[in-house]
């Protein structure tokens, strides 16, 4: 009898939207978020997609500059595949009736980002993902055989270390899942397990991360036994609206998208009135990001500064409204700045992972049925620095690759082997479980973690700052580890535990690398922009078992 796989995907932006596309095809999928299903990471992204379809780019341009933005780390033949099947994937997405934004002869609209040298990147407006997200779910939508969880997060993998008599941790069969409304977690078995839950901006108290990027998939991937890869680099989008103390805390910091730069927007020191970027690269606005967003730090440093301006108000208006309608609209209805006529007060802020579970080039992690995909995973095409626009990219490409393997690995035999092993999985165990009264400690421990990422793990780093914040993080993540081991789950403490974890890696990461390269900048050591391959790669720790499992 042929068996109809299922598969489980953790997260909801672009991988996991586009790989369920994919597997719908061959099998039953399971889709899990945290919160809504269009509270994704994706939702949030403004610029683009970008991809070679213009007739004067080509893929081996894109190569070159995402290898040149990537700081010499790049994983070559990782980068080949993106810039590559990338194209194949936005023209399938284009068939399939995605609406970027087109010029009056009704011919794609190219914009041009930091880091590239050809107009190459799709968009819809400045809205791109938001466009994206609603697009890939509307798919979704369509197909009896996805189901979606909202409201449900992950509290652990399912391995052999929760069979009834424990084995080694090899195989993963699905997740222990919590009902966030109910507060029940019950097991999800799948024959295939897929991690794209994105990022871990909110590591950090200023980033354009959504609340949900609480690095929730990397830390699940460490504790079943996964590596993980270049987590010091996080990318500090140089950009984000600097409006002190008028949002509220956790609220996501507004993006104000490189496209703008790209369509002529000049950055200038608001003590001065004076454009910087020409002291810093010849590239000016249009340098990688991590030289662009050092070049603001610098800048804020060197005068006292609270913001740097980003100005766009020399352009037609009539053509800023066009271009950027939801950066206008929202600018001027919430805050009161017309972009036309004043220039935008701007800081830098977390927006990226570009380290995550080190997995190959279909995806797949170190443990069999388990793979990652999108921000969550390390697939080695960032390198030490996120070219512009790549990110939604690379959630397609891999996504693709990833349904594709799956399918072809998904054979009757080893799916029965599995089933029958998963059989023998025990249920979560809530014994001496209790609500403590101390709840407070959690928010604080939310605000202690990020602030010691801030002021030590930022933009420019010493190895004695590093060292100060990982003693601290260290008894930060025992105190949590205890307190978890004794309280009822909620989907808070998770992301505290997890939040924790995170930061511990980034930390240790940043530790081991004993230079600066990319988004990776150490006082102690010279930059190193030549090629390398010398990734950081964090071994997980022996597994200690916790008495929740049955």
């Amino acid at each position: 009898m042929t068996q109809i796989p299922h598969y489980l995907v953790i997260g909801s932006g672009i991988a996991g939207l586009f790989f369920a596309l994919k597997a719908s095809e061959h099998g039953y999928v399971t889709i899990v978020t945290k919160d809504a299903v269009d509270n994704a990471a994706t939702t949030y992204a403004q610029g683009g997609i970008a991809a070679a379809l213009g007739t004067w780019d080509n893929p081996q341009k894109h190569f070159e500059d995402t290898l040149i933005a990537g700081a010499g780390l790049c994983d070559e033949k990782a980068v080949e595949i993106l810039v590559h099947e990338g194209v194949r994937c936005v023209e399938e997405l284009i068939d399939l009736g995605m609406p970027f934004t087109r010029g009056k002869d009704g011919k794609l609209h190219f914009g041009r980002e930091g880091g590239h040298n050809e107009s190459r990147v799709l968009h819809d407006h400045d809205h791109t993902g938001r466009s994206v997200e609603s697009f890939l779910l509307k798919k979704i939508y369509a197909k009896k055989n996805i189901r979606i969880l909202t409201k449900h997060c992950v509290v652990e993998l399912a391995s052999e270390h929760h069979l009834k008599e424990r084995g080694n941790s090899t195989v993963v069969f699905g997740a222990y899942i919590l009902d966030v409304l109910s507060g029940k977690i019950h097991l999800e078995k799948a024959d295939f397990t897929v991690l794209a839950s994105g990022g871990a901006g909110r590591v950090y108290p200023v980033t354009t991360n959504p609340p949900v990027s609480t690095g929730d998939g990397i830390a699940l991937a460490y504790r079943a036994g996964c590596r993980i890869r270049n987590m010091e680099f996080f990318q500090f989008h140089p950009t984000a609206l600097a409006l002190k103390g008028k949002n509220p805390p956790g609220t996501p910091a507004f993006l104000i998208t490189e496209a703008m730069r790209g369509e002529g927007a000049i950055l200038k020191n608001p003590k001065t009135n004076r454009a910087f970027m020409v002291d810093y690269h010849e590239m000016r606005e249009l340098a990688p990001r991590d030289i662009v967003a050092r070049a603001i730090d610098a800048e804020l440093k060197r005068d006292g500064l609270d913001y740097v301006y980003l100005d766009i108000s020399h352009k037609d208006a009539s053509f800023v409204r066009e271009h950027f309608p939801l950066i206008y609209g929202t600018l001027k209805e919430k805050y009161n700045i017309d972009i036309t006529q004043e220039p935008i007060p701007v800081v830098p802020a977390v927006h990226y992972t570009c380290g995550g579970v080190l997995v190959d080039y279909e995806g797949k992690t170190d443990l069999e049925n388990l793979y990652a995909i999108g921000e969550v995973a390390s697939t080695g095409v960032h390198g030490g620095n996120r070219l512009a626009s790549n990110s939604l990219l690379e959630g397609l490409v891999f996504a693709a690759r990833a349904a594709k393997h799956i399918v072809r690995a998904a054979s009757d035999t080893k799916i029965n082997s599995y089933r029958k092993t998963a059989q023998n999985l025990g249920e979560w165990d809530h014994t001496n479980t209790k609500n403590p009264e101390e709840w407070v400690l959690v928010s604080h421990d939310f605000k202690e973690i990020r602030s010691l990422m801030w002021d030590y793990v930022g933009i420019v780093r010493s190895t004695l700052r590093l060292e100060r914040a990982l003693r601290r993080l260290d008894v930060i993540y025992g105190e949590i580890i205890d307190f978890y081991n004794r309280t009822v789950i909620s989907l808070d403490l998770l992301e505290l535990r997890n939040l924790a974890l995170v930061a511990q890696l980034t930390i240790r990461s940043a530790l081991k690398r004993k230079e600066s390269r990319g988004l990776h900048f150490m006082t102690d050591y010279p930059e190193h922009r030549e090629p390398s391959r010398a990734d950081t790669i964090i071994e997980p720790r022996h597994f200690p078992g916790k008495k929740h499992y049955g």
